[in-house]
């Protein structure tokens, strides 16, 4: 592979004009990660954040503007063939099973894998070594940051090439903030490009690569997270 090639986004948005009913939410938007990097969306209450998500996984219509996925134009692509093509979503609402166990819980993320499901496992378990040791408790017993991990867990047995978060760590205390933080930071080591919707600025920037920073559905800001962090106007958009 060449340096060009393993330099390259794994996946582009740009210009994403896109909402709901009425006037669109997003105005022209475009973000980009990495394979092995983190980049995260930042901005205040109302940004478009969640929204921009939406529309990369074709879950809202995109009017204009177009998503590539390793440069191949996947806009108005449903969710589930999204899911296939390597793209992995964690939605704010976790959609765990609470019924089942943390084991059934990453068979059923599983169902559009092609590969051994039991090596999967295993890796997805190397990863999440407390979740191995819980695997046959039941999802609804778990906590609410152990239910994030399980959601997470469930979204790499895909074998995403990228996973998109909507705000992991919100409503979680600071301690398991700073733990799914640390998984998302392990996972993006395998090489899995991360987008991340944060709503948590300061602590987002301590471990993200890029920063694309949104405000009334539009970018606004954008750049490497170790020259914005501490940015007064950074502090200013944020605060709306």
């Amino acid at each position: 592979m060449s340096e060009a090639a393993e330099t390259a986004p794994i996946l582009v948005a740009t210009g994403i004009t896109a909402g709901y009913d009425g006037p669109p939410i997003l105005d022209g938007v475009g973000v980009e990660t990495y394979p092995g990097k983190i980049s995260v969306i930042l901005g205040p209450n109302g940004a478009g954040k969640s929204t921009l998500a939406k529309a990369i996984m074709g879950l809202i219509n995109v009017s204009q503007g177009e998503v590539r996925l390793r440069g191949e134009v996947v806009t108005h692509t449903p969710p589930h063939q999204l899911v296939r093509k390597g793209v992995g979503y964690l939605p704010q609402m976790l959609n765990i099973f609470d019924e089942l166990s943390v084991l059934e819980n990453l068979h059923m993320g599983a169902y559009s894998f092609k590969g051994d499901v039991a090596q999967r496992l295993d890796r997805v378990f190397s990863l999440f070594p407390d979740l191995a040791a819980d695997k046959r408790k039941q999802a609804g017993q778990l906590s609410g940051g152990q239910q994030r991990m399980v959601a997470l867990a469930r979204l790499l047995m895909t074998d995403p090439v990228v996973a998109i978060l909507d705000e992991p760590t919100a409503g979680l205390s600071p301690i398991y903030g700073d733990r799914v933080w640390n998984q998302i930071t392990e996972v993006a080591a395998t090489g899995v490009a991360m987008l991340i919707v944060e709503q948590n600025a300061s602590v987002a920037m301590e471990y993200a690569d890029q920063c694309f920073i949104l405000a009334d559905g539009r970018n606004v800001l954008s750049g490497p997270a170790r020259e914005l962090a501490g940015r007064d106007e950074v502090a200013q958009i944020l605060v709306g």
